[in-house]
C-alpha cells in the first residue's frame, strides 16, 4: 500500500509550491535565500524520507576505465578504435582524460551561469517502472496526476525551429514541461532538496549540527533511487533540463572564432575531444552529413538534479555516443553489450506486457525504465559506470543505456560514427524501414561519401606514397577484408536485389545530383532513405517511393512509372573493386572525386556531382577505362532507337517557382527485365535526370563577393592589395637546373605560402590556398594549389599560370551551377581572367622577391637575373618573352635533352589527373626498368611522328 504522502518542491521564477498528500498550496514570493530556511521549516511536515535500511541497490558489475597517454588523446578516432575490442562486449566505458587536459567551460561565466534560462521536464520517478497504463489509470481515482506530454524530442536537422517541443502525448506517459531555470537557480535548488530528502537524525533523536549535514554517498543515493523506482511509497517527482540545443543555449566547451586574440582556450577550442568538434573528425563517417542534425552532429546539453533520469534507450541509428561532464556530481550510467540488444528488448516487453500492448514504440520514448536487478534475472547482462567531472561516457553501437544524476550536474553529449559502425547503421535504417520509423540521417549518403573518401586516399597513397594518419586510417577499413568494403558490398548486393524485383516495364534515368539536397527524400510508406534510388509515376511525379514499396505507389501501369538511380550497377560494383584496391577502379573513382561540390558544409565535401556523366573523362592511362567509354558510346547509340518521344515528366517540388523537366527523348527509357527477372543494366540511360538544369542559389552574393576581390573598376590598386596579402610560408631551396626559373621569377624547391581567395567549395566565402613548388624530376618544378582546410582539394600543373587557371576555371564552374543566369550575362566571371599565377604564388610581391634571391647570391640562375638586368636598365621585353617560363620548356628549347624535350611538350597536353599520374610514375618507388625502357619506346615514336 502506498503512502498518501507526498515531497514536491518546485520554483518557478521566485515562486514556491509545497505538494503535500497532493494537495497543492501555494507561498507567498520568496527570494531565493529564503529557500533554505522554508525547506528547513518544512521537513519536519514532509513524512518522504530516505530510509538507509530499505536500499535496493543493483548488484552489478562495473564497466572499464581507461586512462589514455597524452599521445593516445591526440587522435580521439583512433583512440576510440584502439578501445572497441576491449570495452564493446560492455556496452559503455568510462574514459579518464589526462591531468593536464581541462578545458574551460563557458556555461560558468556570470552572464551565462546567472542570467541565461533553460527549460525543464517534471520527471515522474516513482512511475518510471511500476505504473498503469494510461487508459486502465485515467479510470482510476485513487490518485490524481496533472495529464502529462510526452517528453521525448526527436533529433532532426537544424531548420531553425524549436527543435525541443514535445509530440502530442494524448494516450502516452510522458514528461510535463516544468518551469526555466538559471543554472545558478537550478544548482540552489538540488542543494535543498537533496538536504530535505536526506537529511538525518544522531542517535539522539535531533537533528544533526549544521558543521555535520549528513553528504549522502553515491551509492546511497543509487539505493535509494532505484528503492523509489521498485518500491516506491511516496511520490516523488524532479526536474531535468534535457536536450538542450547548444546553439541556443551555449556550449561547455570553448569554440574557435576566427580573429578574436589568443588565449589558453584556443587549445582547446580546435581540440578533437571537444564535442562541437567531434562528430565531423577526418575519419568520421557523420562528415559527410552537411546539415547540422541537433543532438547528433550539433551536441546537447543536459543540466540534471538528484534522481533526474536518462531511460533505457539505444542511440539514433545505433550510433556512438560520447557524454562528457563538464560540471556537478556524479551521474550514474547503466550499460548492456550491443549484441544483447534483442534479449533486452524481450525482457523489457516480457515485464511490462500492459504498457507495451498500450505503447509498442515504448522504448522510443525515453520514458521508462526497469531495474537492473530485473535484468539480470532475465539472463542480460548489465554494467554500471560512475561518472565524474572532467570524465567522457562512451556508448557502443546499438548498446542500450540509462542512468541518473546524483546532485546538480552539467553534461554534454554527441555521436560520432568511425567506419565500423557502418554495419550497425545498415542495420538500423532496415529495421526503421520495417517500423516503419523516420531516420535523423541519410545512410547511404554517408555510406557513398565515406568510400569515395577511402578511394581517394588510396589514389593519394598510391601517387604520392602519402601516409598521413587520415589515409593510413582509411586504408586500413578497405581490402577485401575492410570493414567499409563489407559494408559498401552489402549495401550494392541489396540494391541489385530490389532491382531485380522491379516488375517489366520502368523506366529508368540517372538521378541528379542535388536531387536530395534541397529537400529530403523518403519513401512515402516507410520512410527509408533515397538518396541511392527511388521510384516515382508520371501521375504524381513529386511523390516517391523506395524500391521495395515502388509496387505500392499508385496503381497506373508500369510503363507510367520510373525509377531514379544514383549509380548504375556497374558503377557500383566498380566502387568495390576500388575498395578491395583494383588500380584502374581506384583511377576511375578518384576522378570523380576531383568532380564534386559540397553543397552546404564548407569542411566537408558533400556528396554531389557536377552534371557530366559518370564516364565523362576518358583517361589515356587506362585501357579498361578507354574499353568502358567506347562500350558506353555504343550502349548510347543503341538506346537512341529504344527511346520514347514526344513524352514529358514534370518533377515540380512542393513550393519550387520553376517546373524541372525531364524529357524521356534524352533521359528515359522503357527497361525490360531480362529473364528470370534479371536487371538488365544495359537499358539504363545514363543521361542526367536534367542536364540543364542548375542550382538556384544567391547569384548576386556571388557577384559581389567577386567584386570584392577583384575590383574591376581599379584593376592594378587590387593587385597591389593582392600582392601585399600572398604570406611566404615557406622559402624552400634553390634548384640550379633549366627549369627551375624563367625571366619572371625563381622558383625554389619546397616553396610555399598563403594567399585568400574565393572558396571553390562555396563561391560566397573566401578561404586560405596554399600554393607551392614541388620536384616532379624529369618535368623540373610542379605547381600546385590546395585548400588550406581541405588538402585534398588541390590543382597541379607545370605551369604556374595554368596551376591557377584551373583553380578559376573550377571557380567559375562552380558559380555558373549555383547561377539561373546564362554564362554570357555574368559580368563578374570576368575578372577571374585576370588573375595572374604569379601574383597568386607571390612570386611578384617585393617582399616575397626579396627573399627568394637571397637564396640565389651568386646569380646562378642566368636567365632571371638576366632579364632582371635588361628590366634595370630600361629594355622593354617582347610579348613573346613575357610567356611563362614553362612555355619556353616545350619542344621548341634547344637546350634541353631528347627525351625532356619530348616528353615536355607531351605533358603540357595532359590533365591534371594525367600529370598527377605521371608524376608518380617518374619520381615515386614504382619507378624500374621496365618503365625506363617502355617511356623511351614512347619518345621514339613521338619524334618519329608528324
Amino acid at each position: 500500500m502506498r503512502s498518501s504522502s507526498a515531497l514536491l518542491i518546485g520554483v518557478s521564477k521566485r515562486h514556491c509550491c509545497i505538494s503535500i498528500s497532493g494537495f497543492v498550496k501555494p507561498i507567498l514570493t520568496l527570494e531565493m535565500d529564503q529557500l533554505a530556511s522554508l525547506a528547513e521549516s518544512v521537513a519536519m511536515e514532509i513524512t518522504a524520507r530516505w530510509n538507509p535500511s530499505e536500499p535496493c541497490r543493483p548488484s552489478v558489475d562495473d564497466a572499464p576505465i581507461f586512462y589514455p597517454t597524452n599521445e593516445d588523446f591526440d587522435d580521439p578516432l583512433g583512440y576510440i578504435e584502439k578501445l572497441r575490442s576491449k570495452a564493446e562486449s560492455y556496452g559503455i566505458c568510462r574514459i579518464v582524460p589526462p591531468v593536464a587536459w581541462r578545458p574551460p567551460c563557458p556555461l560558468k561565466e556570470k552572464n551565462i551561469w546567472e542570467k541565461s534560462k533553460f527549460p525543464t521536464r517534471i520527471q515522474l520517478i516513482d512511475l518510471l517502472q511500476n505504473r498503469e497504463p494510461i487508459k486502465k489509470s485515467t479510470k482510476s481515482k485513487k490518485r490524481k496526476r496533472r495529464r502529462v506530454k510526452t517528453g521525448y524530442t526527436r533529433r532532426k536537422r537544424d531548420s531553425g525551429g524549436d527543435t525541443s517541443s514535445s509530440s502530442d502525448g494524448e494516450g502516452k506517459f510522458g514528461f510535463q514541461t516544468g518551469p526555466d531555470f538559471t543554472l545558478e537557480e537550478f544548482q540552489k535548488y538540488d542543494e535543498y532538496f537533496k538536504e530535505c530528502y536526506f537529511q538525518a537524525e544522531d542517535h539522539t533523536g535531533s537533528k544533526a549540527s549544521e558543521s555535520k549535514k549528513f553528504k549522502p554517498k553515491v551509492k546511497d543515493i543509487e539505493g535509494e533511487y532505484w528503492r523509489i523506482v521498485e518500491q516506491a511509497t511516496v511520490e516523488v517527482e524532479v526536474y531535468y533540463g534535457a536536450d538542450l540545443e547548444t546553439k541556443k543555449f551555449g556550449s561547455g566547451f570553448p569554440k574557435y572564432s576566427p580573429g578574436h586574440l589568443k588565449c589558453e582556450a584556443d587549445q582547446y577550442s580546435k581540440c578533437g575531444w571537444n564535442l562541437n568538434n567531434l562528430s565531423r573528425l577526418p575519419g568520421s563517417v557523420l562528415a559527410f552529413e552537411s546539415c547540422d542534425i541537433s543532438g547528433v552532429i550539433v551536441p546537447w546539453l543536459y543540466v540534471g538534479m538528484c534522481f533526474s533520469t536518462f531511460c533505457w534507450h539505444v542511440e539514433d541509428h545505433h550510433l556512438y555516443s560520447l557524454n562528457y561532464l563538464h560540471t556537478g556530481d556524479p551521474k550514474v550510467w547503466y550499460g548492456i553489450p550491443g549484441n544483447h540488444y534483442d534479449s533486452f528488448e524481450t525482457a523489457m516487453k516480457k515485464r511490462l506486457p500492459d504498457l507495451f500492448e498500450e505503447q509498442p514504440d515504448l522504448l522510443h520514448q525515453l520514458v521508462t525504465q526497469l531495474s537492473p536487478r530485473i535484468l539480470k534475472e532475465e539472463g542480460v547482462p548489465v554494467y554500471r559506470a560512475v561518472q565524474r567531472s572532467g570524465e567522457f561516457i562512451l556508448t557502443f553501437p546499438k548498446a542500450y543505456h540509462s542512468g541518473f544524476n546524483c546532485g546538480f550536474n552539467c553534461a554534454e553529449a554527441v555521436n560520432v560514427a568511425p567506419a565500423d559502425w557502418l554495419v550497425h547503421g545498415q542495420n538500423a535504417v532496415e529495421g526503421y524501414s520495417k517500423q516503419r520509423r523516420k531516420s535523423s540521417l541519410s545512410h547511404d549518403k554517408l555510406l557513398l561519401g565515406a568510400a569515395m573518401e577511402a578511394v581517394y586516399s588510396l589514389w593519394e597513397l598510391s601517387l604520392f606514397k602519402k601516409k598521413t594518419p587520415v589515409i593510413v586510417r582509411w586504408k586500413r577499413v578497405c581490402s577485401e577484408d575492410g570493414l567499409l568494403t563489407k559494408a559498401v558490398k552489402k549495401r550494392v548486393q541489396m540494391e541489385e536485389e530490389r532491382l531485380n524485383n522491379l516488375q517489366d516495364g520502368f523506366s529508368l534515368l540517372k538521378m541528379e545530383g542535388d536531387f536530395d539536397i534541397k529537400r529530403e527524400r523518403e519513401c512515402f510508406l516507410c520512410f527509408y532513405d533515397l538518396h541511392m534510388s527511388a521510384s516515382s509515376c508520371k501521375c504524381s511525379p513529386n511523390h516517391f517511393a523506395c524500391l521495395t514499396h515502388a509496387k505500392d505507389l499508385c496503381s497506373c501501369e508500369n510503363k507510367e512509372r520510373f525509377v531514379l538511380i544514383r549509380h548504375t550497377l556497374n558503377e557500383l560494383r566498380s566502387l568495390v573493386k576500388a575498395l578491395e584496391g583494383d588500380p584502374d577502379a581506384i583511377d576511375e573513382w578518384a576522378s570523380k572525386c576531383r568532380d564534386q561540390y559540397p553543397s552546404h558544409h564548407q569542411r566537408v565535401k558533400e556528396y554531389s556531382y557536377f552534371q557530366a556523366s559518370s564516364f565523362s573523362k576518358s583517361r589515356g592511362s587506362s585501357k579498361v577505362q578507354q574499353r568502358e567509354q567506347n562500350n558506353l558510346q555504343s550502349v548510347s547509340e543503341h538506346l537512341q532507337s529504344d527511346l520514347t518521344t514526344n513524352k514529358e515528366v514534370q518533377l515540380k517540388q512542393d513550393g519550387d517557382q520553376n517546373v524541372n523537366c525531364i524529357t524521356d527523348k534524352s533521359a528515359v527509357t522503357d527497361v525490360k527485365l531480362g529473364e528470370g527477372g534479371k536487371f538488365d543494366e544495359k537499358k539504363i540511360s545514363v543521361e542526367s535526370q536534367n542536364p540543364h538544369s542548375v542550382s538556384d542559389v544567391g547569384c548576386s552574393d556571388m557577384a559581389k563577393k567577386v567584386d570584392g576581390c577583384l575590383e574591376g573598376k581599379n584593376q592594378e590598386a587590387a593587385t597591389n592589395r593582392l600582392r601585399h596579402s600572398v604570406g611566404l610560408l615557406s622559402t624552400g631551396s634553390l634548384v640550379v637546373k633549366k627549369l627551375w626559373c624563367s625571366k619572371q621569377a625563381i622558383y625554389p624547391k619546397g616553396f610555399k605560402s598563403r594567399v585568400k581567395f574565393l572558396s571553390v567549395l562555396d563561391p560566397t566565402k573566401l578561404t586560405n590556398y596554399i600554393s607551392e613548388v614541388l620536384d616532379a624530376g624529369l618535368l623540373g618544378p610542379l605547381f600546385r594549389v590546395s585548400v588550406e582546410d581541405y588538402p585534398t582539394e588541390n590543382f597541379s600543373n607545370v605551369s604556374v599560370e595554368k596551376c591557377w587557371q584551373m583553380v578559376t576555371q573550377r571557380l567559375k564552374l562552380e558559380i555558373i551551377k549555383r547561377c539561373d543566369q546564362p554564362v554570357s550575362s555574368l559580368t563578374s566571371l570576368q575578372p577571374l581572367e585576370s588573375i595572374s599565377g604569379h601574383e597568386m604564388f607571390g612570386f611578384i610581391s617585393p617582399h616575397v622577391i626579396k627573399v627568394v634571391e637571397s637564396l640565389d647570391p651568386k646569380h646562378q640562375l642566368e636567365e632571371y637575373w638576366n632579364q632582371k638586368a635588361v628590366n634595370l636598365f630600361g629594355a622593354e621585353p617582347t610579348k613573346e618573352e613575357e610567356k611563362d617560363d614553362t612555355e619556353k620548356g616545350g619542344a621548341s628549347d634547344p637546350s634541353l635533352d631528347r627525351d625532356t624535350r619530348l616528353l615536355r611538350g607531351l605533358l603540357k597536353k595532359a590533365t591534371p589527373e594525367e600529370l598527377v599520374m605521371m608524376h608518380g610514375l617518374l619520381c615515386g618507388e614504382a619507378r624500374n626498368t621496365e618503365l625506363t625502357e617502355e617511356l623511351s619506346t614512347l619518345v621514339d615514336k613521338m619524334e618519329k611522328s608528324p
